[in-house]
Order: C-alpha cells, then sequence, then structure tokens
C-alpha cells in the first residue's frame, strides 16, 4: 500500500463503509486518515454502539464521522439515534445524500412520547435522494416532506400507517419507479397513482380486507398481500403479476387485458370464484401459472372449486409452460366430467413443467386420467412433480391411491418424480 499512489490508496479505502472499520483505519497512518474524507458510504450497524463510555452518544459519533466526510452519498444507519442526532447528520451531508437507509425504530412512539420533529420531516433535508429505505416506521401523520424530485426508490418495511399519511407521502416523490412496503398495518383502502412506477411489492397486515387501486402506465411487476379488493386500470406492460390473501377473502380483481402478463401466481385460503374466474379469463396470455387456492365461496362457508373442463382451460391458455397447482385447482380438474372433450387430436402446445400437490385421495380415478392426460396432450412437457401433502392415511383408499401415483411413476419415469 505505501507504494501506491495516493490517488489509489483514495479510492481502494473509498470502498468501505462499516463504521468501525473506518474507526480503525485511521488509527494505522495519517496517509490513511488523510485518505478518509473521501468515503462515499457509512453503515453503522445495530449493535455498534452498545459499550459506549466517556460520555459519548451515538449521534454525537455519528456526527463527526459523517462531518468529516466531503462528499458523502450513502448513509445507513441501524443503530439508535435521536430526531435531533438525524437532522444534524442530515444538515451536514443532505445536499450529497444519494441513498438513505434507517432504522426508525419509533413504530411505538404513539404509545410513549412523539420526537419533535419527528425523524421522517427531518429527512427531507436530503432533498437529492434517488432511494430511501425505512425501517420500524411510524407514520400516522403524514410526513412534512418537500417534493423528492430525484427519489426512484421508496422502501417501507415494519410500520403503522394511516392512509393519509401514506397518500400524502407518495405523493411527494413524484418520480417513482420502484415501491416496497412491507409488513405494514393500519391500511384500509391504498391508492397508488403515480406514472412511472414499474415495481411495487405490498404485503399489508390485518384482516386482509384493505383495497387497492393502482394506476401506472409503466407497471411490470406487482405483488400484493392483504387486500380484498384490486384495481390496476393500465396493465399494457404488466409482465409479473402475484395476488395473495392469508388472511381475508379475495372478493374482487379489476384490471384490463394483461397482454404482457408472463407470470401469474394467485394463493390463499379463500377467493371468492368470479375473482378466480375472471382473474383465469385475464391472463389468457400467461406463461407461468401458480395457483394455491384452498377454497372459494361467497362467504365464510368454505366451497371446493367447481368443475373446470380441462379442454377449455387449456386451450383458453396456449402459451402456458409452467403451471403449479395445489389440490384445489387440480381436484376441480379431475370431476366426473372435465375430460369428456379430451381426444387424440388435443395437444397442449407449450407446457413443459408441472408441479401438482394432491392432498386427497378421493376421485382417485379421475386423477389418474387427468395425469395420463397431461402426458399424453403435453408434447413438449418435461418434468411433471407431483407432491404429496398431508394425505390422510386412514383409509386403504390412501394406499391404492398413492400405488397407483407410484406405479404411474415408474411409467413415465423419464418426466415423472414424487415428493
Amino acid at each position: 500500500m505505501e507504494s501506491l499512489p495516493d490517488a489509489i490508496v483514495q479510492h481502494i479505502l473509498s470502498l468501505m463503509s462499516n463504521a468501525k472499520d473506518v474507526a480503525s483505519c485511521k488509527c494505522v497512518s495519517k496517509r490513511w486518515k488523510d485518505s478518509m474524507p473521501y468515503l462515499r458510504s457509512l453503515f453503522f450497524p445495530r449493535n455498534l454502539f452498545d459499550n459506549l463510555t466517556n460520555g459519548n452518544t451515538p449521534d454525537a459519533i455519528v456526527s463527526q464521522m459523517v462531518s468529516s466526510i466531503v462528499k458523502l452519498e450513502e448513509l445507513v444507519v441501524y443503530c439508535s439515534f435521536s430526531s435531533y442526532g438525524l437532522a444534524n447528520w442530515l444538515s451536514i451531508a443532505g445536499p450529497s445524500l444519494k441513498n438513505l437507509e434507517l432504522r426508525m425504530d419509533n413504530i411505538i412512539e404513539h404509545h410513549n412520547f412523539t420526537e419533535i420533529p419527528s425523524k421522517l420531516d427531518c429527512s427531507r433535508a436530503a432533498s437529492n435522494l434517488e432511494s430511501l429505505k425505512l425501517w420500524g416506521v411510524l407514520m400516522i401523520q403524514s410526513p412534512k416532506w418537500d417534493v423528492f424530485h430525484r427519489l426512484k426508490n421508496l422502501e417501507i418495511v415494519g410500520a403503522s400507517l394511516k392512509d393519509y399519511a401514506l397518500s400524502d407521502a407518495l405523493r411527494a416523490c413524484p418520480n417513482l419507479t420502484h415501491l416496497l412496503l412491507l409488513g405494514c398495518e393500519g391500511l384500509m383502502s391504498v391508492s397508488i397513482d403515480n406514472p412511472h412506477i414499474e415495481q411495487c411489492k405490498l404485503d399489508f397486515y390485518g384482516a386482509g380486507n384493505c383495497s387497492l387501486t393502482v394506476n401506472s402506465s409503466k407497471i411490470e411487476s406487482l405483488e400484493v398481500q392483504g387486500c380484498s379488493v384490486i384495481r390496476v386500470y393500465e396493465t399494457g406492460r404488466l409482465k409479473n403479476l402475484s395476488i395473495s390473501n392469508n388472511s381475508g377473502r379475495v372478493y374482487l380483481v379489476d384490471f384490463g387485458k394483461l397482454v404482457a402478463l408472463e407470470t401469474l401466481s394467485i394463493r390463499g385460503v379463500q377467493w371468492c370464484w368470479d375473482a378466480i374466474s375472471k382473474m383465469l379469463q385475464m391472463a389468457s396470455e400467461v406463461k407461468h401459472l401458480y395457483m394455491k387456492i384452498e377454497f372459494t365461496g361467497e362467504s365464510d362457508n368454505l366451497q371446493p372449486f367447481p368443475e373446470i373442463d380441462f379442454v377449455e382451460f387449456f386451450s383458453s391458455h396456449t402459451k402456458l409452460q409452467t403451471f403449479d397447482i395445489h389440490g384445489a385447482m387440480f381436484a376441480a380438474l379431475c370431476q366426473k366430467n372435465s375430460l369428456k372433450n379430451v381426444d387424440s387430436r388435443f395437444l397442449i402446445p407449450c407446457l413443459e413443467k408441472v408441479v401438482i400437490t394432491v392432498r386427497s385421495p378421493l376421485n382417485a380415478e379421475q386423477k389418474m386420467s387427468t395425469l395420463d392426460s397431461l402426458i399424453k396432450c403435453a408434447k413438449n412437457l418435461r418434468k411433471m412433480t407431483i407432491k404429496i401433502l398431508q394425505m390422510k392415511s386412514n383409509h386403504s383408499s390412501a394406499d391404492d391411491f398413492f400405488e397407483d401415483i407410484c406405479r404411474f411413476r415408474y411409467m413415465n419415469r423419464k418426466i415423472v418424480s414424487i415428493e
């Protein structure tokens, strides 16, 4: 290192970010210490200041290190800090910061006390941010943000939110392309109206009865968990769509024609059949379909899927390459009349991979016929995986069914496997 030019040493050391490593390097030599102002990133781990002595505080140490850097572009703080400390750091480094990530830990403030100004309000000093990531956020009041014109990525993880507060926060980020909200509670009706959003991942805690509206002409990827009503007005570019609801029931899905859709995943304990049927109709161009819905029904009464015609389903999804289905959908394809239109001329042109989860030995004969039809009709099928999940074995029919599956696997061992 001593033989290298100063510029090379500065570049090598500028690749560090962990605050503990930075502090250690300052003690190596004067030359290394003089290179520290050229760092681009600082990271303060969670437990970095657990054993402070001599009256030092995390706020003071972070402030000292931030102020020693000429042009800080990324600041990640997982250790504890106050709103006063944050305001001080951002008054120094705010104009140059591009990426800011903060573990706020203020989600319980409304039960105890609230800092004034709030940590959320303080973050407006970093007006040139391109990425903002916040953990443990309390947002029950609208943040006092100016407009973040350059902000492209917003991530909020583990938050207590109110509808109007989130709406105002999103309005202050008019040029977002990536939005991630994970583990967020307190929301009832969410509206995302931003023409630039390309990727959106939403995970809402609660009863699963949240309503979501998305309006973006550039949306390409959308993942939603915890909503009962989902409306997406512009879907011309939507390639990847995932909808799940682990707590409540999905009542309504309203999308435009999903002409660009490649991957669709729909999951949950219960969906209304109209929502399932409409989703499958709109996704006629889909290439990869994952279905794990246990029941249907319009009320709290859990109902099985109605009968689905085998030929009609695959004729409506001619581009399907991957098909991953749970017990309910597989059972619907195995009803008495589901295979009545199957003949030697019918082909499934693009199907290459099938994963089937079986949970019940009921209608075993029809289920075996459906497996046979998949093998015969899907000439390009390369892999079929049959997953046996929690099948009740207190009846001889379960043993007979399992023997049939094993025999089927042996007859088609190049393609079929059992898990």
